[in-house]
């Protein structure tokens, strides 16, 4: 462990950092002396807010800096300042956030005694991984000094916190549910008025002599007109239609094929409802206005429920895992999804077809059920495949039943050896035959794995620093090969059937890290 008396992070390039702010702030200032003089101008705006962004993004950049000492941790950027004594921090962490085409960034995560989280704006990988990992060691060697009660442990190994683990706060995940259910919930209170309009629409009569003003907009009324003109669109664009002398009106918005359908000097014959155009009617082309349908809205509704279903899931496997180590990968939430779809096959025709009666008669009412008591099932094999699950200890391997024959398990070391180059192997082959790494299931290009080399360190669930791909609801088994750590991951039943058909379990039982 690295010894330190004091660390400061500060961020690279700062001469390029200055001159960024520099030159964002003249941009800036440019832009707003050409617009005093010159008066407003959307290109110089453009450009001047753009330079100005850049510079405040590069102030906040340069400001960053993390100082430790015997003291604490004191963090400051352009925005605040923070610090904190090493006896109210429990541990220092690697948080590794994923971005757009498998890049992925790491800084130091803070794991406080009272359970909160606070992410450092110093060090960071942009560096190198080399410099943000001596870094990392020098701020953990003074928080091993200097901290109460830090286990042995702290000071060998990091943790890392990503996006699967259950150490992560899904803020976001929160936001997006209760977005998505008040949209729901807003779009679910205007079915009933929506569902009147349209039953008012379909009941309407033409309006007579005898028809009181005060009842004329809820009564058909036609008016004449001749078309001027047609001003057609692509279908992204808005097409017009426009009349003679501007009577009724100047012109009125349709879509593309009304404009294509009529023609300059064509007389048709306006539809007025409630003070609108719903129809026009010509020799060669009718058209008609749409008119929203309360089985659409209510569908739409059920439609942004069922979407805050996902991120409710992922915030229901948190709590689910709020007991587990921060840095252990929580399962998937992607069983829940077929929860969602199989509740849309019945749900989504209710609410279309029935918008305002779901329970108003007997099918119906059985059709909801039914429906219901499926999305319950669902719901509880979800939640049985989603479920954490204990590495199983070696007398339990031991009694798994014998292989019938060459099989081909889908699991993977996770680090370069002979006899996984490159990282190439997807499967492991069991049964006739030594066991082999392959990259599918078959025999070509197997590479035999030293089972004599091989002993079991322990078997324990996936964490954040094991990669991306190796998905949550895997084991992970640490082998000594001759010294060196490698790890081989697969699917907990998978797992034991390849490490008892490895014989390379030698101790009494597998046992699970504390």
């Amino acid at each position: 462990m690295t010894e330190a008396r004091e660390v400061t992070c500060r961020p690279r390039s700062r001469r390029a950092l200055w001159f960024s702010v520099a030159f964002g702030a003249a941009g800036a200032g440019a832009a707003g002396v050409w617009t005093a003089y010159r008066g407003p101008d959307a290109a110089a705006l453009a450009i001047g807010a753009s330079l100005g962004l850049i510079g405040l993004v590069a102030l906040h950049v340069v400001a960053a800096r993390v100082d430790a000492d015997a003291h604490g941790l004191r963090s400051r950027t352009s925005l605040r300042r923070w610090s904190v004594p090493w006896a109210e921090v429990a541990d220092l962490q690697i948080r590794l956030k994923s971005h757009s085409r498998g890049a992925q960034s790491r800084r130091v995560s803070v794991l406080l005694r009272n359970g909160h989280r606070r992410t450092l704006p110093l060090p960071t990988d942009s560096s190198g991984l080399l410099d943000f990992h001596d870094q990392l060691d020098a701020l953990r060697a003074l928080h091993h000094r200097y901290g109460t009660d830090v286990p042995e442990s702290a000071s060998a190994s990091v943790r890392v916190v990503s996006d699967r683990t259950a150490g992560r706060v899904r803020a976001v995940a929160a936001g997006w549910c209760v977005g998505l259910l008040i949209v729901a919930a807003a779009v679910a209170a205007s079915v009933s008025g929506v569902a009147a309009d349209q039953r008012a629409w379909e009941a309407a009569v033409p309006c007579t002599t005898a028809t009181p003003d005060a009842e004329r907009g809820e009564c058909l009324t036609y008016v004449p007109a001749v078309i001027a003109r047609t001003d057609p669109h692509p279908p992204k664009e808005t097409s017009w239609v426009y009349f003679a002398d501007n009577r009724p009106f100047e012109r009125i918005m349709v879509p593309r094929e009304a404009a294509d359908g009529f023609h300059a000097g064509d007389k048709v014959r306006l539809t007025f409802w409630r003070s609108d155009v719903m129809a026009i009617t010509g020799s060669r082309y009718v058209w008609h206005e749409d008119v929203q349908s309360a089985g659409g809205m209510a569908a739409v509704a059920a439609i942004a429920a069922l979407a805050a279903g996902y991120p409710a899931a992922q915030l229901l496997l948190s709590l689910r895992g709020r007991r587990l180590p921060g840095d252990e990968v929580l399962p998937s939430a992607l069983p829940f999804t077929l929860v969602l779809a199989g509740t849309a096959l019945w749900l989504l025709p209710l609410c279309y077809l029935h918008p305002t009666t779901l329970f108003g008669s007997a099918p119906t009412t059985a059709w909801a059920a039914a429906g219901t008591l499926g999305t319950a099932a669902l719901v509880v094999w979800a939640w049985r495949a989603t479920r954490v699950r204990a590495p199983q200890p070696a007398e339990v391997t031991a009694a798994l039943p014998a292989l019938d024959g060459e099989v081909f398990l889908s699991a993977r070391f996770l680090e370069h050896t002979d006899y996984n180059p490159h990282g190439f192997g997807t499967h492991i082959a069991l049964g006739a035959g030594p066991p082999a790494v392959t990259p599918g299931p078959g025999r070509f290009a197997a590479r035999r794995i030293p089972v004599e080399r091989l002993t079991v360190r322990t078997v324990r669930r996936v964490r954040g620093g094991d990669g991306d791909t190796v998905p949550g609801d895997w084991h992970i088994a640490e082998l000594d090969d001759e010294g060196r750590l490698v790890r081989l991951a697969a699917a907990p039943d998978d797992l034991a059937r390849v490490l008892r058909e490895l014989a390379v379990v030698h101790e009494p039982s597998v046992r699970e890290p504390s």
